[in-house]
């Protein structure tokens, strides 16, 4: 059963300057061709979220903020015009390829999915767009799979090296979410204390991390909640900033860590929710190791045995 990949041409549009650029988008699909797995990939163009399925987690009034900068106002200047509703469409199909995604995996037609979309979800509150994040795309598909597909308990699971604060916060009053995360601790956004709740799983970790230190937390912290809560649905944050070679935080990760993560998460997967699995494209801003770091995933993902790897 193949792995579907979604994707959207307006994900290319969006233009908030550097370091979230298109060219994020397009190392990740070059590398996949390029190594051969976009063959063995199912493509769909990822769809808009519709207002009922972005009100699942946020208010109308971010959900109103962002539809209208769609509208051409006269109060911005073209070039401002045309970056706000390239933005605010980008958003849509970046929630609706979560939404799909949870579509297919749910009808069977997939055990997996990963979203190449941006602009990114997870500092995106149930009332406010930040840190790059306009809609919470992770928590628009769990939110999705619990009330459209009437599931009991899902889990979200996000590596990236900032905390996934607006994920936090969207379902810190919902037991039926598991929500995990690892991330640099002091690091923007600044919040994310260690776990507080039975279903909100925080591993605060220092600058200077180790792939051998990542593990460990995910063996002790992780796993042995998700187990305990048995989800019949994982998603995961996939943010790949936790790379030694990306400035933008300072984590050590390789590729290799990426791609035993991802395969711990699917064994989990496979053993509790008939490996079920949809991930979705977060951080990650050194294009080199973005591409391999998620040609590493995507091919667990795909449920390929983990590989040897050369250092890029």
């Amino acid at each position: 059963m193949s792995t579907a990949y979604l994707s959207h041409p307006l994900c290319l549009l969006h233009d908030p300057g550097r370091p979230e650029i298109r060219d994020r988008i397009t190392a990740v699909e070059s590398r996949l061709h390029k190594s051969g797995l976009m063959d063995f990939l199912r493509s769909y163009q990822a769809p808009e979220a519709t207002v009922e399925q972005l009100s699942r987690v946020h208010k109308s009034s971010l959900i109103k903020w962002i539809a209208i900068q769609r509208s051409h106002t006269k109060i911005l200047s073209k070039e401002e015009q045309n970056r706000a509703i390239y933005t605010a469409k980008a958003a849509i199909v970046a929630a609706g390829a979560l939404v799909y995604a949870t579509d297919l995996v749910m009808s069977g037609k997939h055990k997996t999915a990963f979203c190449n979309v941006r602009p990114p979800g997870h500092h995106a509150t149930s009332t406010q767009d930040q840190g790059f994040c306009y809609f919470n795309n992770v928590a628009v598909g769990a939110a999705h799979a619990l009330d459209a597909h009437s599931l009991d308990k899902v889990a979200i699971v996000d590596f990236d090296v900032h905390h996934g604060n607006g994920t936090e916060e969207i379902f810190e009053n919902d037991p039926r979410v598991l929500f995990c995360s690892t991330f640099q601790h002091p690091y923007y956004p600044g919040c994310g204390h260690e776990t507080v709740s039975s279903h909100i799983v925080n591993v605060p970790l220092p600058s200077g991390t180790t792939g051998q230190q990542f593990r460990d937390a995910v063996m002790s912290k992780w796993i042995p909640a998700i187990h305990d809560f048995q989800p019949k649905f994982i998603f995961i944050s996939a943010g790949f900033d936790s790379h030694k070679k990306d400035s933008m935080g300072g984590f050590l990760l390789e590729e290799s860590d990426y791609e035993w993560v991802t395969s711990e998460i699917c064994t989990l997967a496979n053993l509790y929710c008939e490996g079920r699995v949809v991930s979705t494209l977060e951080g990650g801003y050194n294009l080199d190791s973005l591409a391999a770091s998620v040609e590493a995933h995507v091919r667990m993902l795909m449920g390929e045995e983990p590989r040897i790897f050369t250092p890029i």
